[in-house]
């Protein structure tokens, strides 16, 4: 029945046909202008993760803003008046930025050492190095022994400028974080009513429409400074950073990789068509079903507003080499029946066609649909949403393929065309003379392929660098590595000290000198001995550690008071009197960040040198929490991990886990699909076995070249596996089918390689070469997908038209000839 249904409106009404795909081609199309990119650090995060969660807490709680970072590389050196006069005019054009809340250069540094007068005039009247009657030699010489200001205005060496340029808070976005949160933890909870969920919904759309915008602000406001920096290339080295840069640029990328991703594959695509057909014809009919699929994909993102992340943007690259690898099966499988039955209708040879590679294409789409499934078992949103995404999107080529490709075969191609006879490949030949000959030697490579990979995945680790993620040549890698060796490292982390409710105040600090009964308020009381003391030992050991570049608390704030102080200690009343005698200005840049006397707690910042070669994060975390509460001391209670590198670890640890998983519900869900198509346990396991082992052996091979999993190379087993077994299906789904003629294991072998591992050579080769394309993507993650995807469908390839039929001619699933 529903051969019939198809034959009477597919085959006999292709025009019809034609017109409904052409309707939603253009109804979807019109939904492709809705189409977005979301580069958000968002998309790299864990959504449920609760450690996202305290981090925007502590944010709120110290009023951190998002900040630029500017390296400044003068040419004459920094205390030269041009140079000070050039870094004026920079630091007053970046703080007209109308976005801008605040700039932070060597300028402004408060100078507490410059002149002999009391302390605490000299805090009241504090200078900086672009104060008129400042001696700047002594000034500099503060600034770079400066334990809040080294490696952080300036470098080490007293060469680069730091220039923080602090971004004025969104309230409204800061609001709507809020807000999604609330209804994220209902969510967990399966607190959210039914009219919840329609105002979640209602929700979503305002947050999503807002982000959208802010993005776009974002990217304006990147592109404002720097035309501001072209200004000033003439005079020094300057190289941006921050947070903000690097999103807005991973948009950027994302923007291009999908463009280059496309049109490299499709010109690849048009190069292998003519290739294999040498026909403008069998060029445009594939070419046609590719642009079907893949516009009615986008506009159908647009539609449901489903957003394309970092680790999504190649899904137009795969959708294309997927789709085409279908129509290819259809067009070589379509020639040949042409070929072998001259005269049959042009009707009659497409219904036949299109029944004998349905259910092979169907099982070849279901397996690579299971693969990008087993992707939803993840704990990361862009993960399962690109598994999703490759899943609908097989659906629309499966559909495009069944039907316009017949529809347009028939309307286009001639009852009477002259088929060319189709000439050997020396390389299918080839391979079927190995399959044949040479099992020893096949079954001791296999033997090989099964040690290197247990070998190599043994080694397999998902420590990774962010600064990595970047080609040398891009302006993130060059700022972030600058920011790394010059300016204290890059990724932050925070370490919160927790103090009990009360604290007794030492006796010593009764008899304080300038104690008046008006200014027994709570923040003098709050400043105890036992607090610094206790702040200064976990920043002490923090300092010591090899991976930690800057550190910053309070106890940074003491030293500079007990150094102005002839280095006698400071009791806790004292600090306390001086908190109250320090401008604002000073007190909100450098100390209310590190205390709050509200909370009762202290904030340690400390940045990591991201480029450090050997940094591991998860030993480096697992070592604080330990050494915190077993060398320093401290119970459980009274300290947290808060910051980017606990989130950005927590992301590569659940790759780690949600590898082990996916392999394994791919592989269960294949060798599952197997017995169903081929109701055969032993043809089952031989069908699955090359594409398993081409899988495992890359792995094997990121492991021995030591190459860390991250977000993009995670999914390259599971999607290796899901495609490569499409050329299983077709072997075997065809060797069995000429086996019930020739009842001969070696003569079908060759007829397999001959008419089938044909469409299977064109087919791996142009899935490698499209992959391949991916090189020219500036995302490192997005390279490594590319290389060792294509790498693994060569070895699968090789695997299918070697391994797959020395194992058939071994076992004899099929019986006896």
């Amino acid at each position: 029945m529903l051969k019939d249904f198809y034959k009477n409106l597919i085959i006999e009404k292709p025009r019809f046909t034609l017109l409904i795909l052409v309707f939603l081609l253009i109804g979807f199309g019109y939904y492709s202008k809705d189409f977005q990119l979301d580069a958000s650090s968002d998309t790299l995060l864990l959504e449920n993760d609760p450690d996202l969660k305290y981090l925007r807490e502590v944010n709120s709680k110290y009023k951190s803003k998002d900040f630029l970072v500017l390296t400044y590389t003068p040419k004459n050196d920094l205390l030269d008046s041009e140079t000070i006069k050039n870094l004026t005019d920079l630091k007053n054009d970046l703080k007209n930025l109308s976005w801008s809340n605040n700039v932070i250069t060597i300028l402004d540094v408060p100078l507490l050492k410059n002149n002999d007068d009391p302390l605490a005039e000299r805090i009241k009247n504090f200078k900086t190095l672009s104060s008129v009657d400042v001696d700047k030699e002594r000034g500099f010489e503060e600034i770079i022994n400066s334990p809040i200001y080294k490696e952080f205005v300036i470098s080490k060496d007293g060469k680069t400028s730091g220039i923080l340029v602090y971004i004025e808070t969104d309230e409204k976005l800061y609001n709507l974080i809020k807000v999604k949160n609330i209804y994220l933890d209902k969510k967990n909870n399966k607190k959210l009513t039914v009219e919840d969920k329609k105002k979640y919904k209602e929700f979503l759309k305002e947050y999503d429409s807002y982000k959208k915008s802010y993005n776009r602000k974002n990217h304006q406001n990147i592109n404002e400074i720097r035309e501001i920096i072209l200004k000033y290339q003439n005079t020094a080295k300057i190289h941006l950073g921050g947070i903000p840069m690097i999103a807005d640029d991973m948009m950027t990328f994302i923007k291009n990789d999908i463009l280059v991703f496309g049109a490299g594959v499709f010109l690849f695509i048009v190069c292998t068509l003519w290739f294999v057909f040498r026909s403008l014809l069998w060029v445009f009919i594939p070419l046609l079903s590719c642009f079907f699929a893949v516009l009615i994909m986008v506009g159908l993102l647009g539609l449901v507003g489903w957003k394309v992340t970092v680790i999504s943007s190649n899904f137009i690259a795969l959708m294309l080499i997927l789709t085409m690898a279908m129509n290819i099966h259809m067009s070589v499988r379509y020639l040949q029946f042409k070929k072998e039955n001259p005269n049959i209708s042009n009707s009659e040879a497409i219904l036949w066609t299109s029944g004998k590679m349905f259910w092979p294409i169907l099982y070849t789409v279901l397996t690579t649909i299971c693969a990008f499934l087993s992707l939803i078992f993840s704990d990361i949103k862009p993960i399962i949403d690109f598994g999703w995404m490759m899943t609908v999107g097989l659906i629309v080529s499966l559909t495009v393929t069944f039907t316009l490709l017949p529809a347009i075969l028939n309307i286009l191609s001639k009852e009477n065309a002259n088929y060319k006879s189709e000439k050997k490949s020396k390389i299918t030949s080839f391979l079927s003379k190995v399959a044949q000959k040479n099992t020893k030697t096949i079954f001791l490579s296999a033997l090989f392929v099964i040690v290197v990979s247990v070998i190599g995945i043994s080694k397999l680790e998902v420590e990774n660098s962010f600064i990595n993620y970047f080609d040398k040549e891009t302006e993130i890698y060059k700022g972030m590595k600058l920011i790394d060796d010059e300016l204290g490292g890059t990724t932050p982390l925070d370490v919160i000290i927790k103090f009990p409710e009360k604290e007794i105040k030492d006796d010593t600090e009764d008899d304080f000198d300038g104690w008046d009964d008006d200014e027994k308020d709570e923040e003098k009381y709050w400043f105890t001995r036992n607090k610094i003391d206790k702040i200064t030992k976990v920043h002490d050991y923090l300092d010591d550690l090899q991976a930690v570049g800057k550190v910053i608390s309070f106890a940074s704030m003491v030293r500079v008071a007990e150094d102005l102080n002839d280095g006698k200690k400071l009791q806790g009343l004292e600090m306390g009197v001086l908190y109250t005698k320090i401008p604002d200005s000073i007190k909100k840049e450098i100390i209310d960040p590190y205390i709050s006397i509200k909370n009762n707690e202290a904030r340690i910042s400390l940045r990591v040198m991201d480029s450090k070669k050997d940094l591991r994060r998860n030993e480096l975390i697992k070592k604080i929490n330990y050494d915190l509460e077993n060398q320093l001391g401290l119970d459980k209670t009274e300290f947290k991990l808060a910051g980017v590198l606990i989130l950005f670890n927590n992301l590569l640890q659940s790759l780690f886990k949600s590898q082990i998983l996916t392999l394994g519900v791919v592989m269960a869900g294949i060798t599952f699909m197997f017995l169903i198509l081929f109701r055969n346990i032993t043809l089952s396991l031989i069908g699955v076995v090359p594409n398993f082992m081409a899988a495992f052996l890359i792995l094997g091979i990121i492991g021995l070249l030591e190459i860390p999993l991250d977000m993009m190379t995670i999914t390259i087993a599971a999607i290796t596996i899901g495609i490569a077994v499409d050329n299983s299906i077709h072997y075997i789904y065809r060797f069995k089918e000429e086996f019930k003629k020739i009842n001969n294991y070696n003569q079908t072998l060759e007829k397999c390689h001959n008419t089938v591992g044909i469409a299977i050579l064109n087919t791996s080769i142009t899935i490698v070469f499209g992959f391949s394309i991916l090189v020219l993507s500036n995302f490192i993650p997005t390279i490594y997908f590319g290389v060792f995807t294509g790498i693994a469908m060569l070895l699968a390839m090789i695997s299918v038209l070697t391994l797959l039929p020395k194992l058939i001619l071994v076992v004899k699933p099929f019986g006896n000839e």
